[in-house]
């Protein structure tokens, strides 16, 4: 088959995977159960197959609902189409391998953890304790990985957010990194491996300021106000899979780039 035909075929799955995002993201932190049918919040009208084609039926119904004609947000498009980006990206980046199947439910799990974490402010444990341990299984039955590095991954992702924790705690008298980052940095340590951390780490943080700064700048918001760090953290480890790293890091300290 042509290559584009998987192409074609990662995209689609990213796209149906993502409308099944758009339910855990909204179910999982209400504790709702997963499986009935989706439905209108506004009339209970429950949505079609029809209806329910990714981005497809939103933009034919004109992001309103059949029934009752309330607007739909464009966020659920959106996000089917950032799956379906997702998806492709990494069989692109690594085409068929057993590392690309950890990584695709690596990221699509940590996609809805951090949109939860947008949400309300949360990383749910069934995301972040789950994925620590089908990380550390994968490492054992992938021979591309090594475990020791995934092992040793999750103790320096958890021990180094646990360390700041502890000592932001003492030193302004209040929660200083929530648990959640915290395991949630244990989990890309364990699937991604020891090297990725502090590449996560001070990526992550150059995204929290840069977005801290646009707040400040655009929306007056204080520095004050909470912020997600889950969607930071997962971003940066996203471009730790996805990008060229040694380019990067090279272009980063101005250093020549090899011929």
């Amino acid at each position: 088959m042509p290559l584009e035909f998987y192409y074609f075929c990662f995209f689609l799955f990213g796209l149906i995977f993502g409308s099944f995002a758009n339910v855990l993201i909204l179910r999982i932190p209400q504790e709702q159960s997963i499986v009935p049918r989706s439905h209108c919040p506004k009339c209970s009208h429950s949505i079609g197959w029809q209806d329910n084609i990714p981005i497809l039926s939103w933009l034919w119904l004109k992001g309103k609902c059949r029934h009752c004609r309330t607007k739909i947000s464009f966020r659920y498009p959106l996000i089917e189409l950032m799956s379906g980006v997702l998806f492709v990206s990494i069989f692109h980046q690594y085409g068929f391998s057993y590392y690309t199947f950890e990584l695709l439910i690596f990221a699509y799990f940590a996609f809805v953890a951090a949109w939860i974490d947008v949400d309300h402010m949360i990383l749910p444990d069934v995301f972040t304790l789950g994925g620590c341990v089908i990380g550390l299984v994968g490492a054992m039955l992938n021979p591309e990985r090594n475990f020791y590095d995934a092992l040793f991954g999750l103790l320096l992702g958890g021990g180094f957010f646990f360390l700041i924790a502890y000592v932001g705690e003492l030193i302004y008298k209040r929660e200083a990194m929530g648990g959640g980052d915290i395991k949630l940095l244990a989990w890309i340590g364990s699937v991604l491996g020891l090297n990725s951390i502090m590449y996560t780490v001070a990526v992550s943080a150059f995204i929290g300021v840069f977005f801290g700064l646009v707040r400040l700048v655009l929306f007056r918001k204080s520095l004050r106000d909470p912020v997600p760090y889950g969607p930071f953290l997962v971003i940066a480890s996203f471009c730790y899979f996805l990008c060229d790293i040694p380019t990067m890091v090279q272009w980063f300290l101005f250093l020549p780039l090899q011929p």
